[in-house]
């Protein structure tokens, strides 16, 4: 298996949506949408889980396929989003961390 990166996927859904003329319907706000509902997808799961049920759901194989097929769609739409707007996902997280720990200094209280 070849290693994964972000740019490697990021092509790899490119190449997947033009093989099928998708690019056409992957607006900003188009794949903003279906990133929102993915994440809803995978909200769905836990939904009417307790704390302590909701930490065991990758024990139940059939619940532990759909949390990562839920996932990878939210991952999925997220790239195509960045590829479209330019975004560097990794970078962007990266700075946001940063300023994080700068707004939120460990030790202090919210």
């Amino acid at each position: 298996m070849t290693e994964l990166d972000v740019a490697t996927l990021q092509r790899r859904l490119a190449e997947f949506a033009a093989a099928r003329d998708w690019e056409q319907y992957h607006t900003p706000k188009n794949l903003a949408a279906a990133l929102s509902v993915e994440a809803s997808e995978l909200l769905e799961i836990f939904q009417w889980l307790t704390p302590e049920q909701s930490s065991k759901v990758m024990e139940r194989p059939g619940t532990a396929h759909r949390v990562t097929d839920e996932i990878a769609d939210v991952l999925a739409y997220l790239f195509q989003l960045c590829t479209v707007l330019g975004v560097d996902p990794l970078a962007a997280l990266d700075a946001k961390i940063d300023r994080n720990e700068r707004r939120f200094p460990a030790g202090e209280a919210p």
